[in-house]
């Protein structure tokens, strides 16, 4: 499978990713969680604190996301993520920073579709629930943060309209079967 067919979503906490991922399930498309919320999922349902310490964290995400990432080699189309390894290394990153080389060598080893599909926090959708804990201004902090990331990492990153989730839906798949590049 060429990078092509590993896409990702990735932006701001509540801004319908998952929402999304779940239309494209149901259209037949296959489509992987987000390791974060799985961790912290499992960390509450073992009565623990949500999240361990920022860099185990980060650690134990881009572990999974690396999993994720070796089962979509084997599926037969293209594969949607929720989230991915550039998200895993920006949270590493974030706990302590990551040389350029290292950098460079995970974008390289673990190369997704040259567009990223990028979430932008939208109000009217936003909630908290029992995994996600962060505020509106976390989220809008999150959006910038990860834009800024994933452009360092040599994505384009194309920023989703704010519609329903069929137009949404819709959006993605004509930008990938049309292999229009969007600015």
């Amino acid at each position: 499978m060429t990078q092509a067919r590993r896409i990702i979503f990735s932006g701001a906490p509540g801004a319908g990713k998952t929402t999304l991922l779940d239309i494209l399930a149901a259209r037949g498309h296959c489509v992987l969680e987000e390791s974060a919320r799985a961790i912290i999922r499992e960390r509450l349902a073992r009565k623990l604190p949500p999240r361990p310490a920022p860099r185990e964290f980060a650690a134990e995400v881009m572990r999974r996301d690396i999993d994720n990432f070796r089962k979509a080699l084997t599926a037969p189309g293209p594969v949607f993520f929720d989230r991915a390894m550039p998200d895993a290394m920006c949270m590493l990153d974030q706990a302590a920073p990551l040389e350029r080389r290292r950098i460079e060598a995970l974008a390289g080893r673990f190369a997704y579709h040259p567009q990223v599909f990028m979430f932008p926090p939208w109000e009217a959708i936003y909630c908290t629930d029992a995994e996600r804990d962060q505020t509106f201004a976390d989220a809008i902090e999150v959006f910038r943060m990860l834009c800024a990331w994933y452009r360092r990492c040599g994505y384009e990153v194309v920023e989703m309209p704010l519609a329903s989730p069929d137009e949404r839906c819709d959006f993605v798949l004509k930008m990938l079967d049309q292999g229009k590049s969007v600015a």
